[in-house]
């Protein structure tokens, strides 16, 4: 059975996530807390133990009349950081020691005539196997965790029963990886090896034309494809756990038998199939799979299955929900201690895809060619890459895996900032046009069309331009801002640069409602200078009719038009410039390096300025835009007003209603954004459409409008002017309204289901409101199924609860509240999720980068410093050391035409 402590700290758990209201067990926390001492004391085995029995028994009376829960919650978090040692002791318990030591001597001097006999005491020749599965580190890890001596209070325990027989061994650790002398080969014979892992699945033995066709679905064609397609997970066949000692909130693997499976009616009519599972242990886990009744064929009674998933609690009954799962399989039990689990397709059988699997990284363990030089190898102390692909589909231990994750992510940084750099130095090496900027044209046109002072950070950026665009080499810079930095005014005075060596520039958005926003705000701006013939500006988007499009291509090429603005419509067949000097791309996370280089390929080497409000950590910008100079402006004009962000419970929300609808008599108008657009048989989330349904009847005296990803571009740009416009008051929309138009009257946007949002997400989210005077309001609704709990985020905000304690969906969300920072929360959000959220888009084709959501500032800063030491010793990879990184590069880049 759980030690009385542990049973405590479920209970403290579950009385703190509820807020303090004395609920988590029958009778109150006092009543149950003199009962429990009495187990608890025939379980201590040292002073230190009793003094905490008596401190929290202290510590709880009177804790039902406390008259606040805040109180109360308090009191539990202290409870929880004293049993986990995060405090010490106060000294009045400290004191007792003496007192608890002579107690124990005198018990341990009169042991019972009837004491049983310890169990580890038998024979040690005994062949008998424990049928149970090993106790969990985790599990005992509260003991360890209070006991500085690793001294469990009920040593004596190891488990419950199980009825299953489990055997398997404790994982190795691995300080540093093994240096493997590379194989005696030829450069000739590297590349024949090499090139075969451009050869089809099918020469894989075991692999005929259907395994290959249900592979092909899973984008796997080639062998390397097969060695590169790690597993997206793991399960741990050593730290399994009993379900009578699982705890809420813990991502765990079980294994158990399914006693009982029953179709349930859930929201809205759904079908969810609910699974009870027996391990033997004395306690039962609910499973449910929302709206996946037809696996009630397959989970049936009887059947030995493994789950991995998060452990929540339900009216004291321990459930997962939507968890990975599989049939039994007993050999991992007794062979491999963690399982690889990868992606699956229809008809691919999760056994078969994991044999093939092993035989492929068997075979290529020792034949791979290792493309990276010994010399970084070295240096790094990275792991040779045979051995890493092979840990990395079937590690041998945790730090086996480690160090397999960490060369392969290396490889992938390292080659995709050398040919970066590469493509970076071919284009630079034709030239480009240098631009006079003199300080006189500078300061007039700064002064005479902005009406206010520029900040120091747009003053930077601009000197960062100038000195670019001074040269005959063409500018390829970065400048990355948060929302309402002004990167906008910053592209007018680099777009004025080439109008004062008479050239042309053009700005390229994602949009054709975000390229009209340009075009008015721009026309505008350059009404103002000091000049008797304003530039020529033209809006260039699909939708003009051919009669238009082509008095604008004729303008470009002729001259006479000095700006243009548009859309993907600019890099089209047709499109010739007469002179272009600067081009700017706005939002350039939504466009690809192709796109950035036929931009550019529309003049005659034109500088670039590239421009986005996504903020990414420094290290990162620097490793995915190698080829792009980073200007970051991290201020923003004066008189901007942070947007008010809160963390609302969804039961709320008609007081939410209300606050809205309060904003909007006030004239203002309003975003209301869910991750869905229709309503989903897997995802119990609201959708765009049942919201935009309801609201429409709560806000029934207002205009309400739907946007999502599923129209045309013209519907969408169509929705978007009219809200701009104010035809509309409320818009429902979906993650499409990330990145769009300006609506400086909109005050107030409500994110449902933001615990399914990044925190950049979040962020871009955030700056659709508060781009005018009035003061802005962002409200995020986690999902009523989330296990977000609004009384930890609350009690996290006034120090009560410490940051490890929360999940980090309530990390996520209580950074939004803290912080209008987009800088602060993109390092927090790789920290929390890794790098993948934040990269955007695919930029560098069928290469994109493995394991993006591991990537560490430390590897990221250490790809830098060896792709930049190989490229200044050898920047063509011609030495015979670097000739096979060459061609690894060649292949993974210019075969794909994205780095072009």
């Amino acid at each position: 059975m759980p030690s009385a402590l542990e049973t405590l700290v479920k209970i403290l758990k579950l009385e703190r996530d509820q807020g303090g209201k004395d609920s988590a067990v029958i009778g109150g926390l006092q009543k149950f807390t003199e009962s429990w001492q009495t187990q608890a004391r025939e379980q201590a085995r040292r002073p230190l133990h009793h003094i905490l029995i008596d401190e929290i028994v202290d510590s709880v009376q009177g804790y039902e009349g406390l008259e606040t829960r805040e109180e109360r919650v308090e009191i539990v978090v202290y409870l929880l950081d004293r049993i986990m040692n995060r405090v010490p002791p106060p000294q009045k318990y400290k004191d007792k020691i003496p007192h608890w030591e002579e107690q124990m001597e005198t018990k341990e001097d009169s042991p019972p005539d009837d004491a049983p006999p310890r169990r580890d005491n038998r024979p040690a020749h005994s062949d008998r196997r424990d049928a149970r599965p090993p106790r969990s580190s985790r599990s005992r890890g509260l003991d360890d965790k209070f006991d500085d001596e690793n001294t469990s209070w009920d040593e004596d325990y190891t488990g419950g029963e199980s009825s299953l027989e489990l055997d398997v061994k404790p994982l190795p650790t691995l300080a540093r990886p093994p240096r493997i002398p590379r194989p005696d080969r030829t450069l000739d014979e590297e590349r024949e090896i090499l090139a075969e892992l451009q050869s089809s699945v099918t020469q894989v033995k075991g692999i005929g034309g259907k395994l290959a066709g249900l592979l092909e679905q899973l984008d796997i064609y080639t062998v390397g494809d097969m060695l590169e397609n790690f597993p997206r997970d793991y399960q741990n066949y050593t730290e399994l756990k009993c379900i009578r000692d699982l705890e809420p909130n813990e991502v765990t693997t079980v294994i158990g038998t399914v006693t009982r499976a029953n179709v349930v009616v859930g929201k809205g009519g759904r079908k969810d199939l609910v699974v009870d599972v027996d391990d033997g242990s004395g306690a039962t886990l609910s499973v449910r799979f929302f709206s996946q009744y037809y696996l009630s064929s397959k989970l049936r009674s009887g059947k030995q299955i493994v789950l991995s998933g998060k452990i929540t609690i339900y009216r004291t009954q321990l459930q997962m929900a939507n968890p990975e799962w599989e049939y039994l399989d007993v050999e991992n039990l007794h062979t491999i201690g963690i399982v690889p689990v990868y992606r699956m397709t229809k008809g691919l059988k999760p056994r078969l895809f994991r044999n093939t699997m092993k035989n492929v990284s068997d075979e290529w363990e020792t034949k791979m060619p290792d493309p990276i030089p010994q010399t970084v190898l070295d240096r790094t102390e990275l792991a040779n890459l045979g051995w890493a692909v092979k840990q990395a589909h079937f590690p041998d231990g945790w730090d086996h895996l480690e160090h397999a994750r960490k060369r392969v992510i290396f490889d992938d940084l390292l080659m995709l900032q050398l040919a970066i750099l590469s493509n970076r130095r071919e284009w630079q090496s034709a030239g480009g046009q240098a631009l006079d900027v003199t300080d006189d044209f500078l300061e007039s046109f700064i002064t005479t069309v902005f009406p206010y002072e520029l900040t120091g950070a747009q003053q930077r950026a601009i000197a960062d331009i100038r000195r670019d665009v001074s040269q005959p080499i063409p500018m390829n810079r970065l400048i990355q801002g948060d929302v309402g930095a002004g990167k906008t005014a910053v592209s007018v005075v680099a777009m004025a640069m080439a109008l004062a060596n008479g050239k042309q520039a053009a700005l390229m958005a994602p949009t054709s409602i975000l390229a009209e926003q340009h075009y008015r705000g721009i026309s505008e701006t350059f009404q103002k200078m000091d000049s008797e013939q304003p530039p020529v500006i033209a809006l260039l988007t699909g939708s003009l009719s051919t009669s238009e499009r082509q008095s604008i291509y004729r303008g470009i090429a002729d001259g006479s038009i000095d700006i243009v603005i548009g859309t993907h419509a600019l890099i089209q067949e047709g499109v010739d410039f007469h002179d272009l000097a600067i081009a700017v791309i706005d939002e350039q996370h939504r466009f690809g390096v192709n796109q950035r280089g036929s931009l550019r390929g529309k003049g005659h080497n034109p500088h670039l300025l590239v421009m986005t409000a996504t903020p990414i950590p420094r290290t990162l910008a620097l490793t995915i835009h190698a080829d792009l100079n980073l200007t970051v402006i991290d201020e923003k004009p004066p008189g901007r007003q942070p947007v008010d962000t809160k963390v609302i419970d969804p039961i709320a929300r008609e007081r939410l209603n209300g606050f809205v609808e309060a904003q909007l008599e006030q004239g203002r108008q309003a975003f209301f954004v869910h991750p869905l657009v229709e309503e989903s048989e897997t995802i119990d989330t609201a959708s765009a459409v049942e919201a935009f349904e309801r609201l429409s009847k709560v806000y029934f005296r207002y205009r309400v409008c739907l946007l999502h990803g599923r129209m045309t571009p013209l519907e969408k740009d169509k929705i978007m002017a009219e809200f701009a416009n104010h035809e509309y008051d409320v818009m429902v929309t979906t993650s499409v309204a990330e990145v769009g138009v300006d609506v400086p009257n909109a005050s107030v946007i409500v994110i449902d289901g933001a615990n399914r949002f990044g925190l950049a997400q979040l962020h871009q989210f955030r700056g659709r409101v508060g781009r005018g005077s009035h003061q802005s309001y962002c409200f995020l609704i986690p999902d009523e199924s989330s296990d977000v709990s609004l009384s930890k985020i609350k009690a996290h905000r006034r120090g009560e609860v410490h940051e490890t304690e929360l999940s980090v969906q309530e990390k996520r969300l209580s950074a939004m509240e803290e912080t209008n920072d987009g800088f602060r929360l993109a390092e927090m959000d790789w920290k929390l999720r890794g790098a993948g959220d934040l990269l955007g888009t695919r930029q560098s084709g069928r290469s994109s980068l493995h394991m993006v959501e591991l990537m560490s500032p430390e590897l990221v800063d250490l790809a830098q410093r060896e792709a930049r030491t190989l490229y200044e010793e050898d920047p063509d990879l011609e030495l015979p050391e670097h000739q096979l990184l060459a061609e690894r590069i060649s292949i993974l880049y210019d075969d794909s035409g994205d780095m072009s």
